[in-house]
């Protein structure tokens, strides 16, 4: 291994024993995003990005993690692909607070919806999905809450675009750089209604899966396809062995067809066979895990792209 090599897999060690799974993409899955997406960054952006993510709170801590004698030219690089977590990161913060209802995953009222930067010490759960709902048994539709992922990248993109403060902008960066990800996981587009959930299933939190255990979430499943282990150079190695994405799939930049997507991946590849009615457990088969890993694999190289995209063509 080179001193390069060496040098990221010490790194991406460090931070996969810090950020905690289970809340989308886990903690690898953001990485490889972040990752896949810095390679198609322009030179302007990457300082541009640079720049802003020295403005995080957590700036310092992110330059702790990198080993001594990090070359300066992966720096940067590591930073970006830590920054991807840091949504994650605030849920065991105590800085940081729930708010809202459901444990904090549902929005209520008008802090839900500021955008104020770094001053905000909100957790704002409910940023990372947009539960859009569809049943198989007639049961009526519930709304779909706002603030949401789609929404808030709506909005976070606009103010990168404009002519608002770094410090702002910096908050609002790092926010796209998980909330990308998350809408391409598709249980984080998608609610499963039905008369004994009418109120969904929480885009797979409420279904019991044998894995073998039959006590997994089915929504963590799904979250942790890209991997969990903490070997070395892990995170590196998958984004250099996903499959390529079409250019013409990169290049669609509305959230609104990201989103379905994801919602009709969940239709077609998530809530299929053994995945049948209610709550379960189900066993998952060979067969399934294998279409799953497939699919994520696709779904978080195209999230790399179309983020590298949206900060080339937004980022102020």
């Amino acid at each position: 291994m080179t001193s390069g090599r060496r040098v990221i897999a010490n790194l991406l060690l460090c931070v996969l024993l810090l950020v905690q799974p289970g809340f989308s993409w886990n903690g690898q899955g953001h990485m490889v995003v972040a990752y896949v997406a810095y390679q198609k960054l322009t030179k302007k952006t990457r300082t541009r990005v640079g720049n802003l993510m020295k403005l995080n709170p957590y700036y310092d801590k992110w330059v702790g993690m990198l080993p001594a004698g990090t070359p300066a030219k992966y720096k940067r690089m590591m930073i970006f692909m830590i920054a991807a977590t840091w949504p994650d990161e605030i849920k065991s913060d105590s800085t940081y607070s729930d708010d809202g209802s459901n444990n904090g995953n549902t929005p209520d009222g008008a802090p839900s919806s500021q955008n104020t930067g770094y001053s905000d010490l909100l957790r704002h759960k409910y940023f990372h999905f947009v539960d859009t709902p569809f049943s198989d048994d007639g049961t009526p539709l519930p709304a779909i809450p706002v603030p949401n992922a789609k929404e808030r990248i709506d909005l976070f993109r606009g103010v990168l675009a404009g002519s608002d403060t770094d410090e702002l902008k910096s908050y609002d960066m790092v926010w796209l750089l998980h909330l990308v990800g998350d809408v391409h996981q598709p249980l984080h587009a998608t609610t499963r209604v039905s008369s004994t959930q009418p109120d969904g299933d929480s885009g797979g939190n409420a279904v019991k899966v044998c894995n073998p255990g039959c006590n997994t979430e089915l929504h963590a499943v799904w979250d942790n396809l890209l991997g969990t282990s903490s070997d070395v150079n892990m995170a590196v190695t998958t984004a250099k062995g996903l499959p390529k994405a079409k250019a013409t799939d990169a290049a669609k930049s509305d959230s609104a067809v990201w989103v379905q997507e994801s919602f009709d991946a969940a239709k077609s590849h998530v809530y299929v066979d053994p995945i049948l009615a209610g709550v379960g457990p189900f066993t998952l088969t060979a067969a399934y895990k294998a279409s799953a890993k497939a699919v994520a694999r696709k779904r978080v190289a195209l999230a790399g792209e179309r983020l590298a995209n949206l900060l080339n063509d937004e980022l102020k």
